[in-house]
C-alpha cells in the first residue's frame, strides 16, 4: 500500500470505526437508490475487480448478480476476494468447470456472502464474527490462524496478508485464498450433523423440541408496508426505520458427549450397553434427578415417564428446553453488552462499571417461565466501607473463571460459590459448522439446567435488563446495539437517507413484538446508541402519541414478591403515564400516582436539596453506609432508588460519568407485587400527559429491573440494599 493510499486508508477506518452494524444489508431492496449513485475520480471496488486479472473470474460473479453498479457507487463496503484459483477450486468442488455454469441465483448467494455493507481492516477483526452481518444477513466468523497469523474467514479463507486492507474509494478489499460458504441448514441440522453431541442431538429429537426450532422468518412482514417515521425525541429530530425483516432465531448451549459421560459417572447413572436407547434413557435419569426437585408436584404424572417424553412435564423434555434461548445470537461477543473503545482507552463493555460489575444478560429460553443468565467475567474488586471511607477492595470474583470469557448460570460471590457452565467461542471448532440459517449453537463444559441451586441461588438477584435485551426480535434481527455510538446526528434534522451515515432508529409496527401491543395512534420506537446520551448502553426506547401498551414482562425464577422498577432519564421533553401491573392482561391493576418523567430527584418530589449532583461519585462516597442506608429508605417510601453505581456513560475522552451521581437518571418502582412463577405477567403504560406534553407525550423506557424480596425488603435496622 503506497503512502498516500495509507493516508487514505486511516482517514476511512476512522469513519468506519466503532460503525456496528448501521449497514446491515439483507436483500436486493437493501441497495442504495440511484439518487445516491455517485461519480468519484479513484479507483472504485468495482474497478479494483475489473482492473486485475487475477479476479476476473469474481468480478464475472459479481456482475451477474447485478451488483457491479452499487460497487461504483457511493458507500461503505468490504470485500473479501477471492482470486480465480480460489473460484476454480470451488468450481470444481461442485463439478463445474466454468462460471458459465453457475445460475443467476448462485452468482447473488456468492456475491452477497463476500461482501459487507461496512469497512473493516483486520486489525478490527478481533471478535469471533465480524459485527455487521454480510448482505445475505449471515455474520462470518473471524479467528487468528495459529501457524500463519492470519486472519482466517469461517475457519476456511485467509485474508492474504501481504495483499489486505487494500483500500478504494468506496471500502476496503480483503484478498482470500478460498471461496466462503454459509451452509443454509436448519440449527438442527447443524446439530445432527455433530457425532460429538450425539446424546443431546437424541434427546431433541426423542423429545419434540426439534420442531419447535424449524421457524426461519415470517413470510407475512414486508418493511416496504411501512413509511418513515418521523419524530422528536428531547432536542433530537430523527427518523425511524420499520425493521428491515422479522425472523426467528434459536441458540443453542449444547454439552459435548464427554460432559454427559462425566455427569453419569458423578450421579451414579447406568448407561448399560452405551446404544441409543440406553444413553437416551440415561439422559432422561439425569433430568429427573435435575428437574423434579423443582417440579415436584408433576412427578406422578403421566407425562412425566420415559415413555412420554414429549409432554409438556416430562423433565427430559424440560432439560433440553432450558438449553435453548428464542434467539439468534452470532459469537460470544453478544451474548453481553456492546465492547468499544472511547478516547482511545482499552474496549470495555458499554455501560458497566467493569471493575466492580460484570457483564450480564437475561434471555428467556424455551422451558416456560425461565431465563439463562450470561454472564462475562471482568469484577476484580468489591467497594467497602474501612476507616471511614469507601475503597475498591481486590476479591476472588474468578474462582475457576477465565477473565473476559463467557459463563451460563454462574454466581461466584460473597454469598455463593457456582461456577456456572463455561461457552466456548465455535471458531475453536474446525470440523463442525455452527451457524445455521435459523440459529447457532456453543459448547459448554457443565451441565446448564434449570436446577434448584440456579433458581434459589444463582438466581435469587437482582435482574437488571436493557430493554432491547427483553425482546428476543431485536438481536435475532440485528438491531441491538448497532450503529455508530461515537458520533451523534444533526440534532436540526433527521438522516434519511437510504443509508443513515451513523446508523437507523428503529420504530416497531404492531404485532412485530411478541407479547407487545399497543394502541394505533401510538409509536414504539427504539433509538440507536450514543455514547453521550443518559442511557444505559447507550440505546433507548421511546413512546409517542396517545399510548396505551401492554407488554409481557420477563418471567421470574421463584415465586414470591417482587419489585418491578423501570430505569429512566427524567427530561423537561417528555410526559407521564399511569403503570398497571397484573396477570391477566386484558384487567391489569393500576399501581399508585402516575409516574412523570420531568421530575429529577432533586426536585420536593423527592429529595430535593438534599441531593448533591455529583456524576464522578466523589460526594456520594463520602457517605458512610447509615447515611447511605438512610438516603435508600427515604427514596424506597418515595418509590424510588438511584441509578446503580455500576451504571455510566462517557464523555468525548472517555471519562464514565456516572448515573448514580445525576439527578436526572433513576429508578422509579413500578409495583411491588406477589408474583407466580408459572404465570405470565404484563405491564401496562397508558399515557396521563395534558394533551400533547412535551415532544409528543414522549415516554422513555431504558432498563428494567425485577427486584425479589431477598434483595429489596431491607427496613428498619437492616442493610441497605446494594447500590451497584
Amino acid at each position: 500500500m503506497n503512502t498516500m493510499r495509507k493516508i487514505k486508508y486511516q482517514i476511512m477506518a476512522l469513519m468506519a470505526c466503532m460503525a456496528f452494524g448501521c449497514l446491515s444489508l439483507t436483500s436486493c431492496s437493501d441497495e442504495p437508490d440511484a439518487e445516491y449513485f455517485y461519480t468519484f475520480e479513484g479507483e472504485m471496488m468495482s474497478d479494483y475487480m475489473k482492473n486485475r486479472s487475477e479476479y476476473s473470474e469474481f468480478a464475472q460473479i459479481v456482475t451477474r448478480a447485478n451488483l457491479m453498479d452499487m460497487l461504483s457507487s457511493y458507500g461503505m463496503y468490504t470485500c473479501f476476494l477471492p482470486n480465480n484459483g480460489a473460484v476454480n477450486n470451488y468450481l470444481s468442488s461442485r463439478g463445474l468447470s466454468s462460471v458459465d455454469q453457475l445460475s443467476d441465483a448462485d452468482c447473488d448467494t456468492i456475491a452477497r456472502t463476500h461482501i459487507i455493507g461496512n469497512m473493516y481492516s483486520t486489525s478490527e477483526m478481533d471478535q469471533d464474527r465480524i459485527p455487521t452481518a454480510n448482505m445475505l444477513g449471515r455474520y462470518l466468523s473471524t479467528k487468528i490462524d495459529s501457524v500463519t497469523a492470519e486472519v482466517l474467514i469461517e475457519n476456511m479463507a485467509h485474508i492474504i496478508s501481504t495483499l489486505q486492507d487494500d483500500s478504494v474509494e468506496n471500502g476496503i478489499v480483503q484478498p482470500i485464498d478460498h471461496m466462503l460458504e454459509k451452509s443454509n441448514s436448519y440449527i438442527s441440522d447443524m446439530l445432527r450433523n455433530n457425532p460429538t453431541i450425539s446424546y443431546f442431538y437424541a434427546a431433541l429429537e426423542a423429545t419434540g423440541v426439534k420442531e419447535d426450532i424449524m421457524l426461519v422468518e415470517d413470510p407475512n412482514y414486508n418493511a416496504k408496508d411501512y413509511p418513515k417515521y418521523y419524530y422528536k425525541s428531547h432536542t433530537w429530530n430523527e427518523v425511524g426505520w420499520a425493521p428491515d425483516t422479522r425472523k426467528y432465531g434459536f441458540t443453542c448451549f449444547v454439552e459435548p458427549n464427554t460432559v454427559y459421560d462425566q455427569a453419569f459417572q458423578d450421579k451414579g447413572i447406568s448407561t448399560g450397553s452405551g446404544s441409543q436407547s440406553d444413553i437416551l434413557k440415561a439422559m432422561y435419569d439425569l433430568a429427573c434427578q435435575l428437574y423434579d426437585p423443582v417440579y415436584p408436584d408433576d412427578v406422578a404424572k403421566e407425562g412425566h415417564k420415559f415413555a412420554n417424553l414429549k409432554d409438556p412435564v416430562n423433565p427430559l423434555r424440560r432439560f433440553v428446553q432450558y438449553h435453548i434461548i428464542n434467539r439468534y445470537v452470532a459469537g460470544t461477543d453478544d451474548l453481553t453488552a456492546m465492547e468499544i473503545s472511547v478516547g482511545g482507552k482499552a474496549k470495555k463493555a458499554f455501560g458497566f462499571e467493569t471493575e466492580i460489575l460484570n457483564p450480564i444478560d437475561w434471555y428467556t429460553t424455551l422451558l416456560p417461565h425461565t431465563m439463562a443468565k450470561i454472564e462475562q467475567l471482568t469484577a476484580k474488586k468489591r467497594i467497602v466501607y474501612k476507616s471511614s471511607k469507601w475503597v475498591r477492595e481486590t476479591y476472588d470474583f474468578f474462582g475457576k473463571g477465565i477473565e473476559n470469557e463467557r459463563y451460563l448460570n454462574r454466581r461466584y460471590d460473597e454469598k455463593f460459590k457456582h461456577e456456572g457452565a463455561h461457552i466456548f467461542k465455535a471458531t475453536e471448532d474446525t470440523e463442525y459448522k455452527h451457524d445455521a440459517i435459523n440459529g447457532y449453537y456453543f459448547y459448554v463444559d457443565n451441565i446448564v439446567a434449570f436446577s434448584k441451586e440456579v433458581r434459589d441461588e444463582v438466581q435469587n438477584m437482582r435482574i437488571r435488563m436493557d430493554f432491547s435485551a427483553i425482546f428476543p426480535e431485536i438481536m435475532t434481527n440485528d438491531m441491538r446495539l448497532k450503529g455508530n455510538p461515537l458520533a451523534d446526528d444533526d440534532a436540526s434534522k433527521p438522516d434519511d437517507a437510504v443509508v443513515p451515515k451513523n446508523g437507523r432508529n428503529y420504530y416497531f409496527p404492531l404485532g412485530y413484538l411478541d407479547g407487545v401491543t399497543f394502541s394505533k395512534n401510538s409509536y414504539l420506537v427504539m433509538r440507536r446508541p450514543h455514547i453521550g446520551f443518559w442511557s444505559w448502553q447507550g440505546d433507548e426506547w421511546n413512546i409517542f402519541g396517545d399510548y396505551d401498551l401492554t407488554m409481557r414482562i420477563p418471567p421470574v425464577p421463584f415465586s414470591g414478591m417482587w419489585q418491578m422498577r423501570l430505569g429512566f432519564c427524567a427530561i423537561e421533553t417528555r410526559g407521564v403515564m399511569q403503570v398497571y401491573f397484573g396477570d391477566d392482561p386484558d384487567n391489569l391493576i393500576p399501581q399508585g400516582i402516575p409516574l412523570d418523567m420531568m421530575k429529577y430527584l432533586d426536585s420536593d418530589l423527592y429529595l430535593g436539596d438534599r441531593f448533591v449532583l455529583d456524576e464522578n461519585m466523589g460526594d456520594y462516597d463520602k457517605k458512610d453506609p447509615e447515611e447511605k442506608a438512610e438516603e435508600q429508605k427515604l427514596l424506597k417510601n418515595l418509590n424510588a432508588y438511584r441509578a446503580g453505581r455500576g451504571t455510566f456513560h462517557y464523555d468525548g475522552s472517555g471519562t464514565h460519568l456516572f448515573f448514580t451521581g445525576n439527578n436526572r437518571t433513576y429508578r422509579r418502582i413500578l409495583c411491588t407485587s406477589y408474583v407466580d412463577a408459572t404465570k405470565d405477567y404484563y405491564l401496562r403504560f397508558r399515557v396521563a400527559s395534558d394533551g400533547k406534553q412535551g415532544n409528543n407525550n414522549e415516554f422513555m423506557l431504558d432498563y428494567f429491573e425485577m427486584v425479589p424480596s431477598s434483595v429489596y425488603a431491607v427496613d428498619g435496622d437492616g442493610a441497605m440494599e446494594d447500590d451497584i
